[in-house]
C-alpha cells in the first residue's frame, strides 16, 4: 500500500504543489489550509491520473456509473487513509455529519475516510446502529414524511423506483437498524456528486457511487455504525 496521509492536509512547498496520498494511490495537489473553511483546491485529471482512476467510470456494473471530475470536489472529500485514534473496533463505520465524513476504522490508529453529503438540520439520525443488510442497485421508495414535506417531488414515486442509473440511492445502500428496528437511515450512493460536503438529503448519508461501491465491498452485514 502507498504511504498513508494524516487527517489534516499538510502543505509541502515544492514548486507550488503538494503531494497527497489517497487510499493506496499517490496524487499531486495544490496546498490547502487547515482552517475551518479551507479554500477548495482544483486539480486536473491530467495532473492526477491516480485520483482520476479511483473515480473513473465503471465498466463492470449493470448500470452506468459516470466518472467523477475530481476538480469539482474539494480534495479533503476524496477517499483517503487518515490518522484516526478511536476506541471503536476495526471495521466500525463512524459517521461525522458535522465535518461531512464517514470513517471506516482500520488497524494502527488509521481509518479510511470518505467525503459525504448529510441530512438537513432536524432530519439526521444519531447514535449507534447496525448494518442489517446491504443491497446493490437498491429499490427506492420515499417515506411518508418525505412525501408530506415535498409532495410535488416525491409523490410521483410513492410506489417506488427500481434500481438504476437515475435512482436516488445510487449503486449501493447500507440499511441501518437499531434494536432490531429499521431506522429508515441509509448510507447510499447518489446521482448528485455536487452534493458531497453539503447538508441536502432527507436524513441519509450519501456518497459518490465510486465510494459507496468501495465501502460496500469492505463491510459485512452486522457491522457497527456510530453516528456522532
Amino acid at each position: 500500500m502507498a504511504r498513508l496521509v494524516t487527517n489534516s492536509l499538510t502543505c509541502f512547498r515544492r514548486a507550488g504543489n503538494a503531494a497527497m496520498v489517497f487510499a493506496g494511490i499517490a496524487v499531486t495537489a495544490g496546498c490547502t489550509t487547515t482552517s475551518s473553511t479551507p479554500a477548495p483546491v482544483a486539480f486536473s485529471a491530467q495532473a492526477n491520473p491516480a485520483a482520476a482512476q479511483a473515480y473513473a467510470a465503471t465498466t463492470n456494473e449493470p448500470y452506468k456509473v459516470d466518472a467523477i471530475d475530481v476538480a469539482d470536489i474539494d480534495p479533503k472529500y476524496l477517499r483517503q487513509v487518515v490518522d484516526f485514534p478511536t476506541r471503536e473496533p476495526v471495521g466500525t463505520i463512524v459517521v461525522d455529519p458535522h465535518e461531512r465524513f464517514v470513517y471506516l476504522v482500520q488497524e494502527h490508529g488509521k481509518a479510511l475516510r470518505y467525503g459525504v453529503g448529510v441530512g438537513k438540520e432536524g432530519l439526521e439520525f444519531t447514535g449507534t446502529a447496525t448494518i442489517e443488510y446491504k443491497k446493490k442497485w437498491p429499490h427506492w421508495t420515499p417515506t411518508n414524511d418525505m412525501i408530506k414535506r415535498e409532495p410535488a417531488r416525491y409523490k410521483p414515486w410513492q410506489k417506488g423506483m427500481d434500481g438504476g442509473a437515475r435512482n436516488p440511492l445510487g449503486a449501493r445502500a447500507l440499511y441501518l437498524f437499531k434494536n432490531g428496528k429499521d431506522t429508515l437511515f441509509r448510507i447510499h450512493g447518489t446521482t448528485e456528486p455536487w452534493s458531497i460536503g453539503k447538508a441536502v438529503s432527507s436524513g441519509c448519508i450519501r456518497m459518490v457511487n465510486q465510494d459507496i461501491i468501495d465501502l460496500y465491498s469492505r463491510v459485512p452485514d452486522g457491522s457497527k455504525v456510530v453516528v456522532r
